[in-house]
């Protein structure tokens, strides 16, 4: 068998991205505003400061309003929520999103509770979730969602494919199975804990892993013409002499992409998906608040 195809989410994202962007004038058109998303920051991880600053960058660039809240790592549970609270009777924010993790003296469920579920463009509310096992029209979480859409831009329609999520994150496994099932496909949920796992894997005509273990999966679970999508993001040790680790997936991707049909690289493969669907949320959630029809294609 051939080498997998790659599946490129950079290029895919970067589409999606420019449709959005696209899509932005007729709702200003039609509302006189820009669709505004907001971001809070609470402390100073470099690593979420970081994401907050891309964030920004490609609200402003997708022709959106851009607001940025920091908050100092000492701020009270109090002082989290009432921010949001203001957000969310903000006329002019459509998207709220809790940067995570918070401070560990926080309560990250009670705050991430505290936003509006029309406006929970990482779609991690109660209600959101709620939405979501019961197939009502909601928010969705960016990066389950951008991994439905690689996989639907590669398969077509997924109804009656073989799926199997190994991992049961709040952020990723579980809604990913949700979404999948909403697409009718037959969904296993699996788990670092699962039995026979590898044989598992080896049924699925899908295969999404976001177990968080630097490359778990084998070449050797996966069912020859699969496609895989990787979720993991982990940094290996450096080798003798250098800087840092290689970052890698959660998949063996070598010993994997011989057997597979096509497989998501990391990186540049999920992680570039991330944020342009927190974009289509944005604008999705806009439209909504509006009164106004979804976007057409989104």
């Amino acid at each position: 068998m051939t080498a997998a195809q790659v599946i490129d989410g950079k290029a895919f994202a970067a589409g999606l991205r420019a449709r959005i962007a696209e899509a932005v004038p007729a709702f200003k058109a039609a509302t006189s505003r820009a669709p505004g998303l907001a971001v809070v920051l609470v402390g100073d991880d470099p690593a979420s400061a970081v994401y907050v600053g891309s964030k920004g960058k490609a609200t402003v660039a997708a022709g959106m309003e851009s607001f940025e809240y920091r908050l100092p790592a000492t701020a009270t549970q109090d002082e989290v929520e009432a921010l949001l609270a203001r957000l969310n009777a903000d006329d002019a924010v459509d998207g709220i999103l809790l940067q995570l993790p918070l401070p560990g003296h926080l309560d990250e469920q009670a705050a991430v509770a505290t936003i509006d579920p029309d406006k929970d463009v990482d779609g991690l509310t109660p209600v959101s979730a709620g939405r979501l096992a019961l197939g009502i029209a909601g928010m969705v979480p960016c990066t389950p969602y951008g991994c439905l859409l690689l996989l639907q831009d590669r398969l077509g329609d997924l109804s009656g494919k073989d799926a199997i999520v190994v991992g049961r994150s709040i952020l990723v496994g579980k809604p990913m199975g949700q979404l999948l099932l909403g697409a009718n496909a037959t969904v296993t949920m699996a788990h670092s804990r699962t039995k026979n796992l590898p044989d598992l894997v080896r049924r699925a005509d899908i295969v999404v892993a976001a177990v968080g273990r630097a490359e778990m999966v084998k070449g050797d679970w996966i069912k020859p013409g699969a496609i895989v999508i990787d979720v993991g993001i982990n940094r290996l040790p450096p080798a003798e002499g250098a800087a840092k680790g290689r970052l890698v997936g959660d998949v063996d991707y070598d010993s994997a992409a011989a057997v597979a049909d096509a497989i998501t690289p990391v990186p540049g493969g999920v992680g570039p998906m991330t944020i342009a669907c927190l974009l289509r949320n944005t604008l999705v959630a806009a439209h909504r608040r509006a009164g106004l029809a979804d976007p057409e294609g989104f």
